[in-house]
């Protein structure tokens, strides 16, 4: 009988060990490093078997300090928060932090309305990618992937696809980092979502934050033979 042993960390083709990543990111200049949005963007989720009990933003703060032991971090998103939410209650707390590096991933929350309005959720998503990148900060953000799918919505897919667009074009438009969530291969792992069903696990928090280390590399101009074993 042949049996599969549990998935690790150290094991998964998808994360980064943390040294490599700091490999990754020597020449990387950021000392002020800072998360807005919603529970996404604050790394929430469960914890995994075999995996440290980190969010994805905790594990890329803790890459970077390697590289600059004085970093600067600020966790501003927040949990529930919606697009118009992150503007009031945020936007604030970022400019007076004065960051590098801010990651932003709303919109998500906006999602759950019974009528979502597409519009005014991209203005608001908009003000947000748009005073973050007012701060000179390089920006960084995701899509929201596959796997998360939320019953009771037939047009769910839909949703998630609108957003996923808004997403990526304001990207396009502020010059941000982009890891794009939607279709990488760790959808199709059972183990993905936490409990809620919404938000990734411990071992999905790990190939985030390696997605990000590696598209902050590929902007810094890592050689590409670097990067091409952690794809």
């Amino acid at each position: 009988m042949t049996t599969t042993s549990p998935r690790a960390e150290e094991s998964d083709p998808y994360c980064l060990p943390a040294a490599r990543a700091a490999d990754l990111l020597a020449r990387a200049p950021w000392r002020r490093f800072a998360t807005v949005g919603d529970s996404l963007a604050a790394g929430t989720g469960d914890p995994s078997p075999g995996y440290a009990g980190l969010g994805w933003p905790d594990r890329v703060a803790d890459v970077l300090r390697r590289i600059h032991p004085d970093l600067a971090y600020l966790k501003a998103a927040e949990v529930g928060a919606t697009a118009s939410r992150t503007v009031r209650t945020q936007l604030d707390r970022l400019g007076a932090f004065g960051p590098d590096l801010v990651h932003v991933s709303c919109g998500a929350n906006d999602l759950f309305r019974p009528d979502p309005d597409y519009a005014a959720v991209e203005a608001s998503m908009g003000r947000v990618f748009e005073f973050a990148a007012g701060t000179g900060a390089q920006l960084t953000t995701f899509t929201l992937g596959r796997a998360f799918v939320v019953p009771g919505y037939a047009d769910w897919g839909d949703r998630v696809r609108r957003v996923n667009d808004i997403t990526r074009g304001l990207a396009a438009d502020h010059g941000a980092v982009l890891a794009d969530m939607w279709d990488h291969p760790v959808n199709d792992r059972p183990d993905l979502l936490s409990a809620d069903r919404i938000h990734f696990a411990g071992a999905g928090q790990a190939v985030l934050a390696a997605e990000i280390v590696k598209g902050l590399a590929r902007l810094l101009g890592a050689q590409a033979p670097s990067l091409r074993a952690w794809r």
